[in-house]
């Protein structure tokens, strides 16, 4: 059904904005209308909704302020309203409106959710779904918020764990390029025209030098590539990108990392599955779609169809060892204990501590690693540059 946006005025005479969805502009009109608003602009809205796609903190900042209201006793289409007039983003902002056209029409607000597949995962729905039928949709989005909120901040911790060391190479790099382009040269080549001899130092440097054009296209040929051939081979081949996907995790440092950030994601949302009342195969099952590592993914399906067959969940994952040890020990002795829920909260609690410390750790280590390998390639370029200079004061001063 088409999706028309409009403009109208209510009955204090006060301008609104919406979506609703009809059949064609007369209809939709004819339902403005019976919600006691006089149209002034009526639009179809033209992008399909399975496209939209809408920032996380975006989705994080419009599921706190529905929470909010709903804690508030604010009605859903109203909460929904609401939040999608003080939205900043356009996308959220029709997304917003939209699910409010639905509820307004009698659907459920899991239901409508599930047109927005780009925006809303099927474990936010299945969430939603759970405390809409449960009657507890206001605890379910702020859980759901909390969860979103630090879901993000931890991959912010990620992301600057990463970007800081390649930036700081990056810029480390640029600086040796622009010696070895354009001062090196300048300098040495005077020496090349008074026919002096050059130090092996000095001729293998001035060499790269002449030769870093070539170097740097190949290199660039090189990573276009390598880019072609995991997007055309690795993404298509999932037996391959499981393999790639397990070599990263078997990286030193780099891989513990990456692991913790993953038991992370993937203990945080097993607590938020269960505690809504999902059963344990079916939160493995959602929990799956959450994971961003393809290895740690399927030996999660594996867990999850040996879980449905009887096997015991607590015996399988120490069995399997895919999650660090003291993590697996907690969730198997929780789920003999019958406390599975609060062990995955706090193994969650005690996992993001462990990636902060991680992280300052990690920063602590590769900021002077860097500097010292920059240092030490400036070094040995003002080494050829200063060496034979040095051989012809010699040679002046006999």
């Amino acid at each position: 059904m088409p999706s028309f946006s409009y403009k109208a005025f209510d009955e204090t005479g006060k301008e609104t904005t919406g979506f609703i969805n009809a059949e064609s502009e007369r209809l939709a009109r004819k339902l403005i209308k019976k919600l006691n608003l006089v149209p002034i602009r009526v639009r179809e809205v033209k992008s399909t909704k399975e496209k939209i796609k809408v920032k996380n903190s975006d989705l994080v900042v419009a599921t706190r302020q529905i929470s909010s209201l709903l804690e508030a006793t604010t009605q859903i289409d109203d909460a929904l309203k609401i939040t999608a007039d003080q939205i900043n983003s356009k996308n959220m902002k029709s997304v917003l409106f939209s699910l409010k056209e639905e509820i307004v029409q009698g659907k459920r607000l899991g239901d409508a959710m599930k047109k927005f597949p780009k925006v809303f995962n099927n474990t936010y729905i299945s969430l939603i779904k759970a405390g809409d039928t449960s009657g507890n949709l206001a605890k379910m989005f702020n859980s759901l918020a909390n969860y979103l909120e630090d879901s993000m901040s931890i991959k912010q911790k990620i992301r600057s764990a990463l970007i800081y060391p390649f930036i700081l190479f990056t810029f480390s790099i640029i600086v040796i390029i622009a010696l070895l382009t354009f001062v090196m040269p300048q300098v040495v080549g005077q020496f090349v025209k008074s026919g002096a001899d050059l130090p092996f130092l000095t001729s293998a440097l001035l060499t790269i030098s002449n030769f870093l054009p070539y170097i740097i296209i190949t290199f660039i040929l090189l990573i276009i590539l390598g880019v072609f051939f995991f997007r055309s081979i690795v993404l298509t081949n999932r037996n391959a990108l499981i393999r790639l996907h397990k070599f990263f995790l078997s990286l030193p440092f780099l891989g513990t990392f990456l692991l913790k950030s993953e038991t992370e994601k993937f203990s945080s949302t097993m607590h938020l599955l269960t505690s809504s009342g999902l059963v344990l195969d079916d939160a493995l099952q959602e929990c799956s779609n959450v994971l961003t590592n393809a290895f740690l993914r399927s030996e999660l399906l594996q867990i999850t169809k040996s879980i449905k067959e009887g096997s015991d969940f607590g015996l399988l994952l120490t069995q399997k060892q895919i999650f660090p040890e003291i993590f697996s020990q907690l969730i198997a002795s929780g789920y003999r204990s019958g406390n599975l829920t609060d062990m995955f909260h706090k193994s969650s609690i005690f996992l993001r501590n462990d990636i902060e410390t991680s992280r300052s750790t990690f920063l602590s280590l590769i900021e002077p690693i860097i500097i010292i390998l920059m240092g030490g390639f400036i070094l040995l370029i003002v080494m050829a540059i200063l060496v034979p200079i040095m051989q012809m004061n010699t040679l002046i001063l006999g």
